[in-house]
């Protein structure tokens, strides 16, 4: 299930210090007053119709990209949005793993040149503030490039004759595959929040709505494909890196979830596997 627009916090995470990492860049009082209120506990979903599939008008599309908001220390965060970011000194929870993937190296420690491979790294990737702190979102980054190569390398998700959604929790990534073969690439998801988490297993989808909207959050569910009761695999409108997590549904990127509308069709499998580990 979806989480209300402007009303989920980013993830929160630690720096290298053990201090907590915060939105790198200011958010409105708006959505930080929202931020603080409290969301419902898992409710029982909703009865779903098990028809045909609702093709419905065409879902609204976002208005322009969407940021991708790093965490950073709270003194690090960029009070004025216009200024020239600040090369980062601290270390982020990502420090190694981004120095690997940029072949530079990987002692776990920020230098002068890391800050800048990493800074020039977060620009390509619309990451922001892009201050070479190698917060949780640019990890996150790195996970989904270095997965496009195999994404099922280790062979967690099954192989069939058959079309198979692969839901990695562990690394919070999708793709799908059928016969061997990785027939829509890994893209960026979000699973469950903590006490909400996306149930693990082998489904299979039993109805689509490409217009949805969510009859607990009343919150608008995109390209809905549901596959185990209220949880389905649908598109959102903000920055999938935010948030602690979905009310359990698979949140895809508005685009990514068009594209795995058009490809997708009812009674293909979804396996879920792993645990989402918040880092």
């Amino acid at each position: 299930m979806p989480q209300p627009p402007g009303t989920e916090p980013h993830p929160r995470g630690h720096g290298g210090d053990g201090s907590e990492l915060v939105p790198g860049i200011p958010l409105p009082q708006s959505y930080q007053h929202q931020e603080r209120q409290k969301l419902p506990d898992r409710a029982l979903p909703p009865a779903i119709p098990h028809g045909p599939t609702r093709q419905g008008p065409e879902p609204r599309k976002p208005n322009g990209p969407v940021r991708h908001i790093e965490l950073v220390p709270e003194s690090e965060v960029q009070d004025d949005p216009n200024a020239a970011p600040r090369c980062s000194r601290s270390t982020g929870p990502a420090q190694r793993a981004v120095e690997e993937y940029l072949d530079r190296e990987a002692d776990g420690r920020q230098s002068a040149g890391d800050c800048q491979a990493i800074a020039t790294f977060q620009r390509q990737q619309r990451i922001e503030p892009a201050t070479g702190f190698a917060g949780p979102v640019t990890g996150a980054m790195v996970r989904l490039l270095q997965a496009r190569k195999d994404p099922n390398l280790v062979e967690l998700c099954p192989n069939r004759n058959e079309r198979v959604v692969c839901v990695d929790l562990s690394r919070q990534l999708l793709w799908v595959q059928q016969d061997g073969e990785v027939i829509f690439p890994p893209v960026a998801m979000r699973s469950g929040r903590p006490t909400m988490e996306t149930r693990t297993g082998d489904y299979r989808i039993y109805w689509r709505n490409k217009n949805h909207t969510s009859s607990l959050y009343h919150t608008p569910m995109p390209y809905a494909q549901f596959f185990d009761g209220g949880e389905a695999l649908h598109g959102v409108y903000d920055d999938i890196y935010a948030g602690t997590g979905s009310h359990g549904c698979v949140n895809l990127a508005w685009e990514d979830s068009k594209r795995l509308w058009g490809l997708l069709q009812k009674n293909d499998i979804v396996h879920v596997w792993g645990r989402k580990t918040g880092v």
